[in-house]
Order: C-alpha cells, then sequence, then structure tokens
C-alpha cells in the first residue's frame, strides 16, 4: 500500500486546529462586533461586549485556581450569565456542569459531589434548594451569586461574590487555553435514567462544534437569527444552541420563565425568528389568547421530547408558525435525528402530515449513523415499519462515556454504537418512528423521570405494598407520572397523601398527577406487569 500521501504530510499548527466552539465567540465579535448578541430586559450586550464579558469569567476563574479539569457547575434561568458561562468556563479548559434547576437538594446535592465541584455560580431564585445541597454535599465550591435585576422574587445570598462584581474585578484580557486535543471534555450533563443516582454525560469540544453547525444545517438557520430562549439552558446545553448562535452571529433573547404572553412580546418587540420547546411550550402557544399573538411575524420552531400530535401540528399552521422535530438523547448532545420534511407533504392533508411529522426521522448531517437493531442478532431490522428493535447513534455527536462509570459506558457503547433504550421501527422510507421506551422513562415537559426513582418514593409510605409507576397521556405536558397503588392489608392512605408525600421527597414535576388504588398484576415471581399498566394509563378509566 503506498504511503505517497501519509508521508510528510503531518498535521501541523498551519492545517489543523482541534475543533471548538469557542472559537465561534471570536468570529462574530470580530466580524460583527456591535451586533446584539445576547438581549435580558433593560440589559443588552454586544458581541464585543459578550466577549469581554467571558473573558473576564474566565479570568477570575483562573485567579480563583480553575484550570483544565475542574468543574463548575451553575445552576441558573436563562440570563445572559449562564450564556457566558458556556464560554467563559471552557476559556479556562475547565468543564461546564449546567444543573436543571427542578432538581430537589438530595440530587444536587450528589451531582456537586460527583462532579467534585470547584466552583458553584447560582442565581438567587433557587438558593432554598442550593442551600439544603450545599449542607448536605461533601464539597466545598466556591459559591458566586447571579442577581439578575430581572428576578425580583424572594431567595438569599449564599456566594463569597456577586457575578457582577467578580467580572468589574478582573482583567478584560484574556487568552483562552486551547484544548489539548478536540475530545477533552467540554461540559458536564446529568441524566437521571431509569435506576440509581444520575449519570454524568460527558460531551467533548469537538462534538459541541459540530453539534452547533449541525443545528444551522439542520434548521436552514440564516446568519443574525433571533433565538428566544425558552429551551432550557441546561438541558443538553440547552441543545448546544448557545454555541449555535455564536456560529451565526445572531441574538439570544433570554427568558427567564415560560410565559405565552411574555413569549408572544418577545417575538413581537425582537424580532424572534426561532425558538425551541418540548410540545408543553407549543401548546401554550396554541391555546393562547388570539390578541396576543397580534403582530407576531412566521417564526421557525424546533420541538422535541414527543411526537407532535396532530393537533399541534394544525396549530402551529394556524400561527403560521413552521415546525421542525427532531429527537436525541442527553447522550447526543440533544438533537441527533431530524424528521426531515419533504416538499411533496404539503400536499397532504393534517393527519397525512402529522403523520410524517411525528417521526423520530434521520440521522443529523453531522452524526454518522443511525439506525435500528434487532436485540437478538444485532443487525438492522427491516425498513417494514413493523420489525421493533433499539434505536443507535454513532459518530461525533455522541457522549465521550458516563462520569467515573466505566461499565455503564461500556454497555452504552456495546458494539461500537450508542444504544439509546428507546425501542423503534424503521419505516420504508428510511424514517426512524419511536414505538415504545426500553427503560421505563417518562418524559414530563422535556424532562426525564425515572418511574423507579418515584416508586422508590412511594414504597417508603408505610401504607404501601407495591406501586407501579408508568407514563399517562397528558395534552400539555405530553406525559405525566401515574402510580398504580396497592395499599397493605387494613392500611389506608388518599391519593392526595401519597402525591403529598411524593412531593416532599421528590422534585414537585417528578411526582404523580393521579394515584389509581387497587390489586397490581403480577407475573408468578412477584414482579410488576407494568406493560398492563401501560395499557390501562391509556384507558378513560385511569386517565379520566
Amino acid at each position: 500500500m503506498s504511503d505517497l500521501y501519509v508521508t510528510g504530510l503531518e498535521a501541523n499548527a498551519a492545517n489543523y486546529a482541534p475543533l471548538t466552539p469557542l472559537t465561534f465567540l471570536d468570529w462574530s465579535a470580530d466580524v460583527y462586533p456591535d451586533r446584539p448578541a445576547v438581549i435580558h430586559g433593560s440589559r443588552r450586550f454586544t458581541w464585543a461586549q459578550t466577549r469581554e464579558r467571558c473573558r473576564r469569567l474566565a479570568s477570575a476563574l483562573s485567579a480563583r485556581g480553575v484550570g483544565r479539569g475542574d468543574t463548575v457547575s451553575v445552576i441558573a434561568a436563562n440570563t445572559p450569565e449562564m450564556a457566558e458561562a458556556h464560554f467563559g468556563i471552557p476559556m479556562t479548559g475547565a468543564v461546564l456542569n449546567t444543573v436543571n434547576t427542578r432538581l430537589d437538594a438530595a440530587t444536587i446535592a450528589f451531582i456537586l459531589d460527583h462532579a467534585q465541584a470547584r466552583v458553584l455560580i447560582t442565581d438567587r431564585e433557587f438558593s432554598p434548594a442550593v442551600a439544603a445541597a450545599l449542607r448536605q454535599c461533601q464539597a466545598s465550591p466556591l459559591v458566586i451569586d447571579i442577581d439578575d435585576p430581572e428576578y425580583r422574587g424572594p431567595g438569599d445570598r449564599l456566594g463569597e461574590v456577586d457575578y457582577e462584581d467578580l467580572l468589574a474585578g478582573a482583567p478584560a484580557e484574556y487568552e483562552r487555553i486551547e484544548p489539548t486535543d478536540e475530545w477533552q471534555a467540554i461540559s458536564l450533563n446529568y441524566t437521571s435514567g431509569t435506576t440509581g443516582n444520575p449519570k454524568g454525560v460527558v460531551y467533548h469540544h469537538r462534538g459541541a462544534h459540530l453539534n452547533a453547525v449541525g443545528n444551522i444545517i439542520t434548521w436552514g438557520m440564516p446568519r443574525h437569527s433571533v433565538y428566544l430562549w425558552t429551551l432550557p439552558m441546561f438541558h443538553c446545553n440547552g441543545w448546544c444552541f448557545p454555541w449555535t448562535i455564536a456560529a451565526c452571529a445572531g441574538t439570544n433573547v433570554c427568558l427567564r420563565k415560560v410565559d405565552a404572553a411574555e413569549i408572544f412580546r418577545l417575538m413581537r418587540t425582537e424580532g424572534v425568528t426561532h425558538y425551541c420547546g418540548a410540545p408543553v411550550v407549543h401548546s401554550l402557544l396554541i391555546d393562547a389568547p388570539p390578541q396576543w399573538r397580534e403582530g407576531v411575524g412566521r417564526v421557525s420552531a424546533m420541538v422535541a421530547a414527543a411526537a407532535p400530535p396532530a393537533a399541534m401540528i394544525e396549530g402551529m399552521e394556524r400561527l403560521g408558525f413552521d415546525l421542525t422535530h427532531v429527537y436525541g438523547l442527553t447522550e447526543t448532545y440533544g438533537p441527533a435525528a431530524v424528521c426531515a420534511k419533504h416538499e411533496e407533504w404539503d400536499d397532504l392533508d393534517v393527519p397525512g402530515r402529522a403523520e410524517r411529522n411525528s417521526r423520530q426521522g434521520v440521522r443529523y448531517p453531522l452524526q454518522d449513523g443511525m439506525t435500528v437493531f434487532d436485540q437478538k442478532t444485532g443487525l438492522p431490522v427491516p425498513a417494514d415499519g413493523q420489525t421493533i428493535g433499539e434505536i443507535v447513534f454513532r459518530g461525533n455527536i455522541t457522549m465521550k462515556g458516563y462520569l467515573k462509570n466505566p461499565a455503564a459506558t461500556q454497555e452504552a457503547f456495546d458494539g461500537g454504537w450508542f444504544h439509546s433504550g428507546d425501542l423503534g421501527v424503521i419505516e420504508p422510507d428510511g424514517y426512524v418512528k419511536i414505538k415504545d421506551r426500553a427503560k421505563d422513562v417518562i418524559i414530563s415537559g422535556g424532562e426525564n423521570i425515572s418511574s423507579l426513582e418515584v416508586e422508590d418514593v412511594l414504597y417508603r409510605h408505610p401504607a404501601v405494598a407495591a406501586a407501579g409507576v408508568v407514563a399517562q397521556p397528558d395534552p400539555r405536558w405530553g406525559e405525566t407520572p401515574l402510580a398504580f397503588v396497592e395499599l397493605k392489608p387494613g392500611a389506608q392512605a388518599s391519593e392526595a397523601e401519597l402525591i403529598e408525600h411524593c412531593r416532599a421527597g421528590l422534585a414537585h414535576f417528578k411526582a404523580p398527577k393521579k394515584v389509581v388504588f387497587g390489586p397490581l398484576p403480577k407475573t408468578s415471581t412477584g414482579k410488576i406487569q407494568k406493560h398492563i399498566l401501560r395499557d390501562q394509563a391509556k384507558s378513560a378509566s385511569a386517565i379520566g
């Protein structure tokens, strides 16, 4: 075999640099320094100002000993500080860990310990849970407070320094620490999974760079897109969109809380062109009073977490919005598949378009592969729309692995593919469609809920003999937890009592919305037959 094109043509500084999304910030700040980068209430920052703030953050963290491989956790709403964290923290070589603001104190404490957080940047809105977590965890991070002027509610300051004071006292001149290679960790996201403690999913600079660009290609985003942050930035790093918006020199329009009236106001006043969210967000806009929508132009919307029902597609069309359905997991940087639309679908009626658009679709342009494997043979299933297997991915927008969990990493990457745990089929046109969830995960408002975690809390109630938790269809949230409970002989407990019991031990969104009492179906070995409960959850008697 000839080495004609190998010898003497090695990579060097002139022709190779590790991929990192941090370069997008410099590009926008250099080329479009005066264009708006971040808008939040009365605060408006250009790309030049945003780069300066990110550099100041990096300078301040470096001065406090933060460097390569350290973890900096952030518990914040969609604010300028959260957007800046996606650049300022990795600039130091450290790893960004965005934490779900809806988590309970015990889970936050576990994450801070497991990630070995050196620094915690936290918004005072979340101080009750954060304060309790800091009391429970072994880690002793430096705590930095975000005091957002747009937040006027209760909440104590917990830190040694305020974020704005931190930036003001730091030099603006900072040369970022380049990744030693593009596989270096850039961020750490925790996923609840289905059993035990959450798993830490590690992203690398290469994957973050490529998925950020992939979002632009997949969605056809033009330069200077105006993106509204309805999707939490803590969720899979906002599906990599903090880096995407920098790549297209766009504008981040921040939003602390999903509110239909405020969303339409911002769309109108700021000229929003794009936003992402779970089905609940889109349904909220569809159901809003028509007068709120006046003056809003055509907006591109991206939906994930559950297949969009026909009513949603019809409603989005009524709003004049263009809906794109994507699919992915925390382990794939958020969206790694898209239901790529075809022009001929426009000629279909609403049910026909809904059937096409409800599918999980095909791989992202910058993902190498996506298919469905027969779980027995390990081979792709036929494209018949009937044969069920497990959805698998491979390529550059797949995680490095699970932090401190080599066994789970090896299992997830078995056979050279990432195994999603979702069961689906391949339809004749090559599009993938989910049929079931292999891991009993309930997706509510875009957030994963472990049914086993909820069951564990239910079992702690003295009156509960057996419990099974499954997904219940919900018109607003997509799915909500439904608990089937068998009480101990002679014991009594009300639905309200058990729900409150769960709310005391879990983040509130994880608690069941309804409890059905009665004997639970079991196998001969005593295992609860969840497939029967799922069927009952879909019936009027269970959800009515």
